[in-house]
């Protein structure tokens, strides 16, 4: 018969090549075929992978705003375990079990805190405390520069009359001791920060306590001894970057605060141990912060000198610092290691800050470290290789292209 398949010779079988030339459909169950259908479902799982990624990307945020309560205090719980990491090893290394080197991490940490509280906290209170009754003598300081900018000396003189204008409760702000230690700020402050506290401290305790456990059986978890590899040099990238950098910066706030200090000891300026202590604590918010300190120091100068030149000597002293420390000192310490794009660190900044307020904002750098160093290491996703390289926008403009070409192109689908 002329339909048995045996009848029909070698020569005369169409392979799928030609099949296409001639412009007959693919036969099913073809490599061409096959090819193509396994072409077609991986584009639909990377463009469906592509959607769900942008979605989660824009919900992260709102969830992350929404749950400030849970993810704040975990995040800054996790960070500081992070940054505790190497004191934890360095303890272990000395044959000290876990659990009572993580103790003492965490006993080290609380103190340091209810000494920063302490040192700044406590003064700030009472120093702002006397606000109120400073406000002649910042509009005193005030009053050349109201001059000079005549278009708005109504405005801020209309806003220092209410401030001046408000009823001062002296009884009451006279009773309302401000908190000398952790525990005090701790028993004043509302039952959810009690508990985001409590959470925040037992979170770095358990983190340290089964750290070396929990990498361990990370990186023996994977199936092979490359994946094992990279697992341990991520994680040792993370702990070493985020030690790095809050050790290095901590010094350098340190020095800094210290600095300002001293000279503000010198120019009469009650107080100094706590404002540099402010200044050492804002440093930690790049280009935000040191803005924010200076801007305090003024309303400081203005409210304890009552010429404005000797008033405006706090914030110049501490611009000064700033600038040198910021330009010379830093960049000396810091090196090529811990360089980050200036662009990252404001996106970082601003969009923590939204999401977290101060807090977030002082963990804008930290985290930002941890994201490039987690996507140095498992790479970045070729977004743009994906849509406009090899991907379907290149795709439908080919298909596009061949039919207008011609509408019986061999080669369309």
């Amino acid at each position: 018969m002329a339909d048995d398949p045996a009848s029909i010779s070698p020569a005369s079988v169409i392979t799928p090549e030609e099949q296409v030339a001639l412009g007959a459909p693919l036969l099913p169950g073809t490599r061409s075929e096959i090819g193509r259908i396994a072409q077609r479902r991986d584009r639909l799982l990377a463009a469906l992978t592509l959607i769900a990624g942008i979605g989660l990307t824009l919900g992260i945020p709102f969830a992350l705003k929404s749950g400030a309560e849970f993810f704040m205090p975990l995040t800054i719980a996790l960070v500081i375990a992070i940054a505790l990491v190497p004191v934890l090893e360095w303890l272990e290394r000395r044959r000290i079990p876990s659990a009572i080197a993580a103790l003492f991490c965490v006993l080290v940490f609380l103190i340091i805190v209810n000494v920063v509280i302490a040192a700044i906290v406590v003064p700030a209170t009472d120093f702002f405390q006397l606000l109120p009754s400073r406000i002649s003598r910042i509009q005193h300081n005030l009053s050349p520069l109201l001059d000079l900018y005549s278009t708005l000396e109504k405005s801020v003189n209309k806003m220092f009359r209410q401030i001046a204008s408000t009823p001062v409760r002296q009884p009451q702000t006279a009773a309302v001791a401000p908190p000398s230690s952790i525990l005090e700020l701790a028993a004043t402050s509302a039952p959810t920060v009690i508990v985001q506290f409590f959470f925040g401290i037992l979170i770095v305790f358990f983190f340290l306590s089964g750290w070396t456990g929990m990498r361990k059986k990370t990186i023996t978890g994977r199936t092979s001894f490359d994946g094992a590899m990279a697992t341990a040099r991520v994680i040792q990238d993370v702990v070493d970057d985020v030690s790095a950098y809050l050790g290095t910066i901590t010094l350098i706030n340190l020095t800094l605060g210290g600095v300002v200090a001293g000279a503000l000891y010198f120019i009469g300026m009650p107080s100094p141990l706590m404002w540099g202590g402010i200044v050492a604590l804002l440093n930690y918010i790049p280009y935000f912060g040191p803005i924010i300190a200076a801007f305090l120091l003024a309303i400081g100068g203005m409210m304890t000198f009552t010429d404005i030149w000797v008033a405006m000597l706090p914030p110049a002293v501490m611009i000064g610092c700033h600038f040198l420390e910021a330009n010379a000192i830093t960049p000396l310490i810091v090196g090529h290691r811990l360089t980050i794009s200036p662009l990252m660190i404001l996106v970082s900044i601003s969009f923590w800050g939204w999401v977290w307020g101060t807090a977030g904002a002082l963990l804008a750098v930290p985290l930002l470290i941890i994201i490039q160093t987690v996507l140095g290491a498992a790479g970045k996703p070729d977004i743009a290789g994906f849509l406009f390289e090899h991907g379907t926008l290149v795709q439908q403009e080919r298909a596009r292209r061949k039919r207008d070409e011609g509408g019986n192109d061999p080669a369309r689908e």
